[in-house]
């Protein structure tokens, strides 16, 4: 069986729905919140378990309530957490999410303890994939290297220096806007292909790797056999929460690689992911069945 490895972030989201942003030294009564797992590589190694794949997921949480919460979740959903290890000198990191549902953003506080990272070098597996997302630099590289081979994925939310760090090393480099625009100090618009193009080609020339940039609402953008291509995605009138939208996309897009969907489908496919998820309160709570994604894919028509 296909096994992939995501490495990375875990955290402790607790997303709090609002009707407007709280003005500052008011009271504001709201309707009870979601609390679940959080982080990139972690909300991805749920959706590849959820959606079947045996999954692994390295990271580190805390000896603590959060950390414990984290564990079972994973566990529930089936994936291996041999790798996530456990550390008795830092606090679990939480996230406080407001979600409005006016307009469907989401403005994140994040408490972070001091950094701790995955000290294990002895893994027991030959990866099909490996996913990352910068947060665990120095393990990431040591696998990426040590299983060249492997479909490997970066997720590059945003301009931090472990993560540029990583670029060279992953087969897709699938950054956010905001990472492409810093990265390459060119202003995107998808109206103007031309600003695209540019951003693309500069991260091809550094990075000599398969560049996807994604554009949140308007899909992603790639080059598929020399043509530019923007693959469009779902469009949502009322949007809740776009949180771990972006995790799921990534996973999601892992997970099609995986099982040979060809660059154009499993952008398509983790477009529709990414999109259905903002349709509902919270990261994990929101993400789709697999069942739900594919039937979409068959009515939607680019």
């Amino acid at each position: 069986m296909q096994k992939i490895i995501c490495i990375g972030h875990a955290a402790y989201d607790i997303t709090l729905p609002i009707e407007q942003y709280p003005i500052e030294n008011t009271k504001m009564r709201i309707s009870p919140g979601v609390e679940c797992g959080g982080g990139a590589a972690a909300n991805a190694a749920y959706l590849l378990s959820k959606w079947g794949m045996d999954t692994s997921f390295v990271g580190i949480v805390g000896q603590d309530l959060y950390g414990e919460r984290i564990k079972e979740e994973f566990k529930k959903v089936g994936t291996n957490i041999d790798y996530l290890e456990t550390s008795d000198t830092f606090h679990t990191s939480t996230s406080y999410i407001l979600a409005n549902f006016s307009n469907g953003s989401r403005t994140i506080i994040v408490s972070r303890d001091k950094k701790t990272y995955v000290e294990n070098r002895n893994f027991n597996f030959n990866p099909t994939a490996i996913l990352v997302d910068g947060e665990e630099p120095d393990v990431s590289k040591y696998l990426l290297e040590k299983y060249p081979d492997a479909i490997s994925v970066l997720d590059a939310g945003n301009l931090k220096p472990g993560i540029v760090a990583l670029c060279p090393y992953v087969k897709f480099l699938v950054c956010s806007k905001d990472f492409a625009e810093e990265y390459t100090k060119i202003q995107l618009s998808i109206e103007n292909l031309d600003t695209l193009e540019m951003a693309y080609q500069k991260l091809v020339d550094d990075f000599y790797n398969t560049v996807v940039i994604t554009l949140g609402s308007k899909g992603s953008f790639t080059r598929i056999d020399g043509k530019s291509v923007v693959v469009e995605t779902l469009s949502i009138i009322n949007p809740v929460d776009s949180t771990a939208a972006g995790d799921i996309f990534h996973g999601a897009f892992t997970y099609f690689l995986c099982n040979g969907y060809k660059l154009y489908d499993a952008l398509r496919f983790s477009n529709i992911a990414g999109a259905l998820s903002v349709m509902k309160l919270g990261g994990k709570n929101s993400m789709p069945e697999l069942k739900e994604v594919l039937e979409y894919g068959d009515d939607f028509v680019i």
